[in-house]
């Protein structure tokens, strides 16, 4: 056997070098003799416990000093960890990441140095290099306002969350003004609190993501010669995750250096073409050390000062051909690693090059106000959850419901709106709602001196609907605001009726009839609109009513007053004054568009209300909105409010006008490729834009455009992800259907995975749906996964559309619970005082002298609410251990340098 050792020049093993042949002996004797088992380097103190991470076989092993740290995410691309070998629990588990918050404004930009000072700026959100988000444009500010709030599930692993403020370019790339990036580990001390965040300079050496497949091995070779050589073997298997340049998948490379004090050895794999995930498995050869004679009684000793210092540097570049090569992220290792092992096999995180890190003073950029929720869910299998779920479904019964295991979660979680979505869900998905919403607005009730400030607080009960009514009010909100409300933020008419605020040159009197026009078209709408009101809020707004007539029956409006203050003031009017919040508009309106929504707002909500109390007078401080509105003091929308509030808070079933509207589901601009069309010999893709409904899947060339293809929903047979590979494009699906499958381009991950989703749940239940599918294409004569020539053969891979679901409310219960016990867990300190309470009241039962920490408890029956905290600690200890052992196996299994 011949081994050949490469010097300093060549690439993927080419080189001049004199034969070797291998010394003698198995791998356990080199690191003997090497010296590095014993006195390899002097003890890491405790600080540099951070920089240690678990190598193969459970061995510690230093972590190279620009590398990423032990992470809970596993090597490969999923964010699910790799179980063991029969570890069924651990492969059932499903890590589920979201984030959610708002990007509030920015202030104190740099400003142009020229005469016109002022920015055109937007707002992006990149997971790493990617764009997932995007504000609208603030024009001719430098302290711009967006206020857009997001929501999206994040279906890969990432390292860095970030915010670029962009300057506007119509001629030019749009200028990149500052960042605010944080690491996925700090996204946690940032949870659910509005903070201001310096920008930070964008600097291209430290824009970087993915990660490097790499091995090392140390060998010992004895050449022909007699003389000894340590070789060091490096292979660079593969990179996952590379950034996109200019849109599309990079041509990357790699540089392979070994570094020392004295030395710089560089060598370089071969380019590879138009993707993100390149496969190098490309082997290079260093020599380490070498000795001039060499007998079998000596021992060969390695100066440990230099070993020490010798590091393999990897750098991943873009071949840019006629251009310059753009950087795309380094990892250091340090040889030391081989210290207990002659290999060692890990995934690296690209870093930032050295001066991306280096801090130097710079201008101040400004800052941007953000804030950001992120949660990370291991889900386990459904049948670990059936205790907790079942306690929980059991509340609407408890007597009093104070006691309910669902109202003791509001109790002790920090801010209730964390403890009302996963409740309001769970419940809803069970139809448990209605009775628990009725429940706790009784117990509001009891506390309400006031019928005129009926349901007004934000209690349980008033967060409760107002989740309800975002939930299951989406569709109700699209056929009833939505075409009006284009209309409004489409349009330039001014509707300033502020003799403060209005402009030169503005008719007042021009700007109320546009305001009045607005008005009595969006009022119309909403009292014509009862057909269209779901039924489980209709089943609230009868409750709601029924209670509030009982609690005040000498007051002949709080019937509708109780109802008004959530169809009007919570629903409809926010809906009104944020229409992007409820996804009607893409973006933020205009500051002169928010105005005019504002005053119809503000219109719409006392009409709702005032219709129901009071003849007499309004409830606006505002002068001229007093005088605006003695326009609406008719009998005529008096009766329309009432009629309206009657509908729908009624028990009597709807008569059905005999046509379903479709569904408006989701729509958007991306890519598809040509349906059987060629250019120039080659299959094209165009820029298109997508609506879905709950009939029909189309595209069509523009927005408000007629159709150009459409795919019934029925006729969908599968919704799956398109491999990379497929056309060396990121974030393609397809939709298989009865003709040719659709392929389609998402404009980033976050995209793909929604429309993939909302795709699947409308076509579920269609009959002959795919069992298996081709997740590649039919390309020149054979399909590109299996190599199968036959283009109706059966696909190689299973369908992963699970079972049928509403495609209006798709709720995950076993992710609602999961939330509810991280919940629980986070607040057993304050689920424990609230236990020593019932206990305290149950032994006294004298008046209660001085504040104590139950105080703010609410417990009407101390035995019963003891019984249930029993019962809750009781089932989260037992939902603990499987917690428990899965984060043991995560932390041994799922980590960098497992594979």
């Amino acid at each position: 056997m011949e081994t050949r050792v490469w010097r300093g020049r060549g690439s993927g093993g080419r080189g001049g070098a004199g034969r070797v042949r291998p010394r003698p002996g198995g791998g356990a004797r080199r690191a003997a003799r090497l010296g590095l088992g014993r006195r390899w380097a002097p003890p890491r103190p405790a600080t540099q416990a951070a920089g240690l991470r678990h190598g193969p076989g459970g061995t510690m092993a230093a972590a190279a000093p620009a590398a990423a740290a032990a992470s809970s995410e596993a090597p490969a691309a999923s964010a699910t960890a790799e179980p063991e070998a029969g570890d069924e629990d651990s492969r059932d588990v499903r890590v589920l990441q979201s984030l959610r918050g708002k990007i509030c404004e920015a202030k104190n930009l740099l400003p142009y140095l020229g005469p016109h000072k002022m920015r055109d700026c937007f707002c992006t959100i990149n997971l790493d290099q990617e764009e997932v988000y995007r504000t609208q444009v603030v024009e001719k500010s430098l302290s711009p306002f967006f206020s857009e709030e997001f929501y999206f599930e994040i279906p890969r692993t990432f390292q860095y969350l970030s915010f670029y403020v962009y300057d506007k370019n119509v001629l030019q790339r749009d200028l990149r003004i500052g960042k605010v990036a944080i690491k996925k580990e700090d996204l946690c001390h940032h949870s659910g609190k509005e903070t201001w965040f310096s920008l930070q300079p964008v600097d291209s050496n430290s824009e970087v993501q993915g990660k490097v497949h790499l091995e090392l091995k140390l060998n010992e070779l004895i050449t022909e010669n007699g003389t000894v050589c340590q070789q060091l073997v490096v292979h660079i298997k593969a990179c996952h995750g590379l950034p996109l340049i200019n849109g599309q998948s990079c041509d990357p490379y790699a540089t392979v250096s070994l570094v020392g004090p004295s030395r710089n050895d560089q060598k370089k794999t071969k380019v590879k073409k138009k993707t993100s995930n390149p496969q190098f498995n490309e082997i290079f050869y260093f020599e380490v050390t070498r000795s001039s004679s060499y007998t079998r009684k000596s021992q060969f000793q390695v100066e440990e000062e230099d070993i020490e210092k010798l590091e393999i540097r990897i750098d991943l570049w873009n071949n840019g051909n006629l251009v310059q090569d753009v950087f795309l992220g380094e990892i250091k290792v340090p040889v030391n690693v081989l210290r207990t092992d002659s290999s060692h096999q890990a995934w690296y995180l690209l870093q930032p090059r050295d001066n991306g890190n280096k801090s130097s003073k710079t201008d101040d950029l400004g800052s941007l106000r953000l804030n950001i929720c992120y949660t990370e869910d291991y889900v386990l299998p459904s049948e670990y959850y059936g205790p907790l779920k079942t306690l929980l479904l059991k509340s609407p019964d408890v007597q009093p419901i104070s006691a309910s295991a669902a109202y003791i979660l509001s109790e002790i979680c920090r801010d209730k709106n964390d403890a009302v979505l996963p409740l309001v869900r769970l419940l809803l998905h069970h139809d448990k709602l209605v009775p628990f919403a009725t429940a706790v607005a009784e117990l509001d009730l009891k506390d309400t001196q006031d019928a005129n400030t009926i349901f007004r607080g934000n209690s349980l009960a008033t967060r409760c609907l107002d989740e309800m009514m975002k939930i299951v009010g989406g569709h109700y909100l699209k056929v009833t605001l939505k075409p009006i409300l284009d209309e409004i933020c489409d349009s330039s008419k001014s509707c300033e009726i502020d003799p403060i605020k209005l402009k030169e040159g503005d008719n007042v009197e021009n700007n109320k009839e546009n305001l009045r026009y607005y008005v009595d078209k969006l009022f119309s709408t909403i009292v014509k609109s009862s057909m269209s009101c779901p039924t489980v809020m209709c089943d609230i707004f009868y409750s709601l009513r029924q209670m509030a007539t009982q609690r005040f029956p000498n007051d002949p409006h709080v019937q509708y007053s109780a109802v008004s203050s959530f169809v009007f003031l919570r629903f409809f009017a926010v809906a009104v004054v944020s229409p992007h919040t409820f996804h009607l508009r893409p973006h933020h309106p205009d500051a002169q568009t928010i105005r005019t929504l504002t005053l119809i707002s503000k219109t719409i909500q006392t009409l709702g209300s005032w219709g129901s109390l009071s003849k007499s007078k309004s409830s606006f401080k505002e002068t001229f909105m007093c005088e605006f509105f003695k326009m609406f003091q008719e009998e005529g929308y008096i009766m329309a409010v009432k009629k309206f509030l009657d509908e729908i808070s009624s028990t009597e079933t709807k008569e059905s006008s005999g046509t379903s509207e479709p569904v408006h589901l989701k729509e958007g601009e991306m890519y598809k490729r040509a349906q059987g069309r060629t250019r120039i010999g080659k299959k094209n893709f165009k820029k298109r834009w997508f609506c879905l409904t709950s009939r029909e899947l189309t595209y069509h060339k523009q927005p408000g455009k007629d159709a150009i293809y459409t795919i019934p929903v029925k006729n969908i047979l599968a919704v799956e992800k398109l491999e990379e590979s497929s056309f060396n494009k990121k974030n393609m699906f397809q939709v298989i259907h009865t003709e040719k499958p659709l392929y389609v381009q998402a404009n980033n991950c976050v995209e793909a995975n929604e429309w993939i989703d909302v795709l699947c749940r409308v076509s579920r239940c269609n009959q002959n749906r795919l069992s298996f599918y081709h997740p590649s294409v039919y390309l020149n004569g054979n399909w590109l996964c299996c190599q199968e020539t036959s283009e109706n053969t059966l696909g190689c891979k299973p369908c992963t559309a699970g079972v049928p679901a509403d495609i209006q409310i798709d709720i995950d219960e076993d992710r609602e619970t999961e939330r509810i016990y991280s919940l629980f867990t986070l607040s057993l300190l304050k689920l424990q005082k609230m236990e020593e309470a019932c206990g305290t009241i149950a032994v006294y039962q004298g008046p209660q002298k001085e504040p104590d920490d139950y105080s703010n408890f609410v417990i009407e029956d101390s035995v019963t609410t003891f019984k249930t905290i029993q019962q809750i600690k009781s089932i989260i200890e037992k939902l603990d251990e499987p917690h428990e052992k899965y984060r043991k196996k995560r932390s041994s299994s799922a980590k960098y340098g497992s594979k």
